[in-house]
């Protein structure tokens, strides 16, 4: 099937609701065709991170479905969602989340050595990445001797490692100056032109241009098309 009548992500009257309180999300509904490039905008609290949780299959929702590549996330038992996880979507969060005792390279490699990749094929689809978006400089370097802007970056290509089919950013840009939240920016948009990843972004600022095909707000825990 192709982009035009292929949703990667599906949510059907999507509610989560924590322990009795007031729900975070209430009955959110979204399609995201395959290679599309998003942005869900809101407050800090609105459930951003919940709903990228949900898509991601790392929560589970309330009620409501949630539809990824075709397959219906609650038909999927736990070894099934791990590896839909592990395979075919990629995370990026705010904070980086790099290993620190890891050199850039090793942790490009992280997620092949989890899907079972040998060492040869993990250095050599790291090296591909770096040489590729211009860091190979960056290859033996540990966490500490990097930028804030660099250490992002490098956290999406450790999100590519796989070639995921989905890649969802949280808030990515919030720890990041003008500057260094363009050039990625930048990148996700050649991520998205050259590999059709499909791209889910999440960020609190109301007023920041985005290179994304289509813009949402999450206010009052519903989804409405900006």
């Amino acid at each position: 099937m192709s982009g035009e009548d292929y949703a990667a992500v599906k949510l059907v009257n999507v509610w989560k609701e924590y322990r009795r309180g007031e729900p975070v999300l209430r009955g959110v509904d979204l399609e995201v065709k395959v290679g599309s490039f998003i942005s869900i905008r809101g407050k800090s609290g609105a459930g951003k991170s919940t709903l990228l949780r949900i898509i991601g299959l790392l929560d589970q929702p309330t009620s409501g479905r949630v539809i990824l590549l075709g397959r219906d996330g609650s038909e999927l038992d736990d070894e099934e969602a791990s590896r839909l996880r592990l395979k075919r979507i990629g995370f990026v969060f705010q904070f980086f989340n790099l290993m620190p005792s890891l050199t850039v390279l090793e942790n490009i490699e992280l997620p092949m050595a989890m899907a079972g990749a040998d060492k040869a094929f993990r250095e050599k689809r790291a090296m591909e990445l770096l040489d590729r978006f211009g860091m190979r400089r960056l290859a033996d370097k540990l966490p500490s001797q990097l930028s804030g802007g660099e250490q992002q970056r490098v956290a999406v290509l450790r999100a590519l490692a796989n070639e995921p089919d989905i890649l969802l950013a949280d808030e990515p840009t919030a720890s990041l100056d003008e500057e260094n939240a363009e050039l990625l920016l930048d990148l996700f948009t050649e991520i998205n032109e050259e590999y059709l990843v499909t791209i889910i972004l999440t960020t609190v600022s109301m007023e920041e241009k985005l290179p994304t095909h289509r813009d949402y707000i999450l206010r009052n825990g519903r989804l409405y098309q900006a």
